[in-house]
């Protein structure tokens, strides 16, 4: 599912889903995304979702990862076999090969604007 590049995470960021966080905490390697409307309002991510990815993180089993595709970023599930990495999308397409040269970076933190 396609992700919205906001910018590097850095003090002082404004944005309602960021209220009470501690940006403190994570590493000058952090960017934020924002997951598009074509999440829907269902499921572990959905519409309107902040996440803070790390560039410099190195990918493992079940990471969400932000990967660039068609011109666009994408959010991924990895998935480890053998000694390297499948990405497999949310919406039932066929998961294909990567390696950790193409991953944008991995997700550490998630922050929701609204609670449902």
């Amino acid at each position: 599912m396609r992700v919205n590049y906001i910018g590097p995470l850095c003090r002082g960021m404004k944005h309602p889903a960021l209220e009470g966080y501690d940006l403190s905490q994570f590493a000058p390697t952090c960017f934020l995304v924002e997951v598009s409307e074509e999440a829907g309002v269902e499921g572990t991510l959905i519409e309107g979702d902040l996440l803070v990815v790390d560039e410099g993180k190195v990918v493992q089993h079940a990471d969400l990862v932000i990967l660039e595709r068609e011109g666009q970023h994408q959010v991924f599930s990895s998935h480890r076999i053998g000694g390297g990495f499948r990405a497999i999308p949310f919406f039932g397409r066929e998961g294909f090969s990567i390696k950790q040269s193409e991953v944008r970076g991995v997700v550490v933190s998630q922050a929701r604007r609204y609670a449902f």
